[in-house]
C-alpha cells in the first residue's frame, strides 16, 4: 500500500568588543558611505540602496547597525552561503561554520537565486528581480517584472519570480514568473541595462529555470502543468515537453515536476519524482526515460556536484522523515537522514559538502540549513535567515 504522502502528497556575528573595533575601522576607512550590511535603506534606487549624494552618519558604536556596517567593511569570503529568506524580504549571508553574518533587503518573499561570475547575485522576489553585490553585501536595486501578477503576497502560491538562471556568458538572465491562476511567463533580462527585454509564455508555476551548457536553450519547469518549456535563446521559440512519469493528474496531485538539473555530459535534464523515479528528459527529442530511485519520499530541490553526483532533497511531508539522496553518475544511491522539512540544496566547490535549506515551500519549515558531509554522511544544523529557500555558494 502506498504511504499517505502519495495521495495528499541570530546568529549575531562577533561580540561587543569586535563590533567596536570593526566599526571604528570602517569609519576610519570611509566605508560607511558605500552602504552595506543589512541594506535597509530603500528609496527610489531599489532595495538596500542608500542615497549616495550625502554620506550617512556613522552608526553608534556597539549597536546592531554598527556591527552590520563593520561586517560589510570586510569583503565576503569565498564559500560563504547566500540564502533567500522566503519568509521575509532579505537575503542572508551565512558563514558555513558560524551562521549568519549579514543580510540585505531585496523585496517580498525571495525565492530563487542566480550567481554571476562578477559576484552579483540576482534574486527572484514577489516584487521584481533584486540585484546584490555579494562582495560588499550591498543592494543594487530591483528590476520590476513586465508581467502583471496581482497584489504582492507571500506563501507558496504567491505571484512573482520563482526559478531563475543566468546565461553562461552572464549577459542574459532568465526568470520564471508565476501568475496566480494562469500560465507562467519566462522573462528575459539584459544584465547590462537591467531591463526586461522579452517575455515568453511557459507552464504553470515555473518552480525552476535552467540553461543548457552552451547557452542555446533555456528550460522552465512548469510544476502545475507537468512540463518543461524549452525556449531557444536566439529566437525565443518555445516547445512544450511533457514530463509526467505518473501521468498528468491535475494541479492537485503531488506527482508533479519540481526542480531539474542539466547534466553537462549530454545536456539532458534530470527531474526526480517521489524518491521513486528519475525522469531523464532529452530536450532535443522530448523523449523521457525513467530510472529507479530508492528514497521513497516526496522530493524537491536538486543539484549536481562537480563529479556528476546528483543530490536530491527529500522534502518531508506528514510522517515522512526528510533525507538527502546522494546518487552517483552510475545510478548507485545512498540516503542521508535529515531532521525536519527541507527544500533546496547547494554543494561546495570541492564537492565534499552539501547545504540543504529548511525553508520548504509548504508549512513546517524552520529557519536554518543542514550541513552534510558527503563522505561521512554526518550532519549538523546551522541557523540561517528566515525560512531560507533558494541557496548558492559564493565563489
Amino acid at each position: 500500500m502506498r504511504r499517505a504522502h502519495r495521495t495528499r502528497r541570530a546568529h549575531r556575528a562577533g561580540t561587543r568588543r569586535l563590533a567596536l573595533v570593526l566599526a571604528g575601522a570602517a569609519v576610519a576607512a570611509g566605508c560607511a558611505a558605500g552602504g552595506g550590511g543589512s541594506g535597509s535603506g530603500g528609496g527610489s534606487g531599489g532595495p538596500g540602496v542608500r542615497d549616495r549624494t550625502t554620506a550617512p552618519a556613522a552608526p553608534a558604536a556597539g549597536t546592531a547597525e554598527a556591527t552590520e556596517t563593520a561586517a560589510a567593511a570586510v569583503p565576503t569570503a569565498h564559500g560563504t552561503l547566500l540564502v533567500a529568506d522566503f519568509g521575509g524580504s532579505t537575503v542572508t549571508f551565512v558563514d558555513p561554520a558560524r551562521g549568519p553574518v549579514g543580510s540585505v533587503e531585496v523585496g517580498t518573499a525571495p525565492y530563487g537565486l542566480a550567481l554571476g561570475a562578477d559576484g552579483r547575485a540576482w534574486v527572484a522576489t514577489a516584487e521584481g528581480v533584486a540585484v546584490v553585490d555579494t562582495a560588499t553585501r550591498t543592494g543594487l536595486g530591483r528590476i520590476p517584472y513586465r508581467t502583471g501578477t496581482g497584489p504582492v503576497t507571500t506563501g507558496e502560491y504567491r505571484g512573482g519570480g520563482m526559478g531563475i538562471a543566468l546565461a553562461p556568458d552572464g549577459r542574459r538572465l532568465y526568470v520564471g514568473v508565476n501568475v496566480p491562476g494562469g500560465a507562467g511567463v519566462l522573462e528575459v533580462v539584459d544584465t547590462a541595462t537591467r531591463t526586461v527585454t522579452a517575455t515568453v509564455p511557459v507552464g504553470r508555476r515555473p518552480f525552476d529555470v535552467d540553461v543548457a551548457p552552451d547557452g542555446r536553450e533555456v528550460y522552465a519547469t512548469g510544476h502545475d502543468s507537468y512540463d518543461v518549456t524549452a525556449v531557444r535563446a536566439d529566437t525565443l521559440a518555445a516547445r512544450r515537453l511533457v514530463v509526467a512519469p505518473y501521468g498528468e493528474r491535475g494541479p492537485g496531485s503531488w506527482l508533479k515536476p519540481h526542480y531539474a538539473v542539466v547534466r553537462p555530459s549530454d545536456g539532458r535534464l534530470l527531474l526526480p519524482f517521489e524518491g521513486e523515479r528519475l525522469a531523464v528528459l532529452d530536450p532535443a527529442t522530448g523523449r523521457v526515460t525513467v530510472e529507479p530511485m530508492t528514497a521513497d519520499i516526496h522530493q524537491h530541490g536538486a543539484a549536481l556536484a562537480p563529479d556528476g553526483t546528483l543530490l536530491v532533497v527529500g522534502a518531508a511531508e506528514g510522517r515522512d522523515a526528510a533525507s538527502l539522496t546522494v546518487r552517483s553518475p552510475g545510478g548507485a544511491e545512498r540516503t542521508v537522514p535529515l531532521e525536519g522539512p527541507h527544500e533546496d540544496v547547494a554543494v561546495s566547490g570541492d564537492g565534499r559538502t552539501a547545504y540543504v535549506t529548511g525553508g520548504f515551500t509548504r508549512e513546517g519549515h524552520w529557519d536554518g540549513i543542514t550541513v552534510v558531509d558527503l563522505r561521512s554522511g554526518t550532519t549538523r544544523r546551522l541557523p540561517a535567515g528566515e525560512r531560507p529557500l533558494g541557496i548558492v555558494v559564493l565563489r
